[in-house]
């Protein structure tokens, strides 16, 4: 992987990180496209690594947030920030079971190619546009533990690249009846822990490693560093899409771009 490579796969992720359009797969489809190869043992190394750095993104942009929810937590209380900080822990938990018991095959699925991709991008349309065409009764009452967990498990399936983690966990939440702001904040904060967690676990078993990765370390870092700065720039913008636009535009981009990348494979 060269450095304009990593540039321009950094920025795609920066971009997509915070819409409904599944950046793991738009990542397989860029490399894809510009012909990037890698370890067959190391296909998720890159994609850690820039997810971390939009998780970094992230937690700049909701930096005030996330201090009053620590400072909430470590009142040792169980005041509206601990029951909020349990409730992403909760939802933690399915997607702490699949990185246990299934990391190998998830690595697996990311060396599947464009195909699976776009079958998956299929998948995420058709959540989006649930969220369009079934009427739900929104609640005026906060996100429940039982909410979290079943977001969550939205969140671990959609460890298949192709399906949106974000659109997964969005739709889940309004089909359950929660506001759009409140599920769209729970949704970017869930993610924090568990990427930043498996980024350590990386970094402490050397898959960073030009040695391990094949990937060079100028690559790594102009990589993280597109992904960041791209991330900051488009993260406030990007969320104010989600909460305020309909998501059926979305799924028609997935849709549209599942059947491109399927006909690109097939028949092109």
């Amino acid at each position: 992987m060269s450095w304009i490579e990593a540039l321009i796969l950094g920025i795609v992720q920066g971009l997509t990180e915070f819409l409904p359009v599944s950046s793991s797969g738009h990542l397989i489809i860029g490399k894809e496209l510009l012909g990037v190869e890698v370890k067959p043992d190391a296909e998720t190394t890159f994609e850690v690594l820039v997810h971390c750095a939009t998780v970094m993104s992230t937690i700049v942009v909701f930096r005030n947030e996330i201090w009053k929810l620590i400072g909430g937590v470590l009142k040792f209380q169980m005041n509206d920030e601990t029951q909020y900080f349990l409730k992403i822990c909760v939802s933690m938990l399915p997607v702490f079971i699949v990185g246990i018991f299934f990391k190998k095959q998830v690595n697996d699925l990311f060396g599947e190619g464009v195909t699976l991709v776009g079958a998956m991008l299929l998948i995420t349309a058709t959540l989006l546009m649930l969220t369009h065409f079934v009427r739900f009764r929104q609640r005026k009452m906060e996100i429940s533990y039982l909410d979290a967990f079943i977001i969550g498990v939205s969140q671990a399936i959609a460890v298949l690249p192709g399906i949106s983690r974000s659109g997964a966990t969005i739709s889940t939440g309004l089909l359950l009846g929660n506001k759009r702001e409140d599920v769209a904040r729970f949704s970017f904060l869930m993610v924090l822990i568990p990427v930043l967690g498996i980024t350590f676990l990386d970094i402490i078993g050397g898959d960073f490693s030009p040695q391990k990765s094949g990937i060079p370390v100028s690559a790594m870092i102009i990589g993280f560093m597109a992904a960041f700065l791209s991330g900051v720039l488009a993260c406030k913008a990007m969320i104010a899409i989600v909460k305020r636009s309909k998501l059926i535009y979305f799924a028609a981009y997935c849709a549209i771009v599942s059947v491109a990348t399927l006909i690109w494979q097939y028949i092109i």
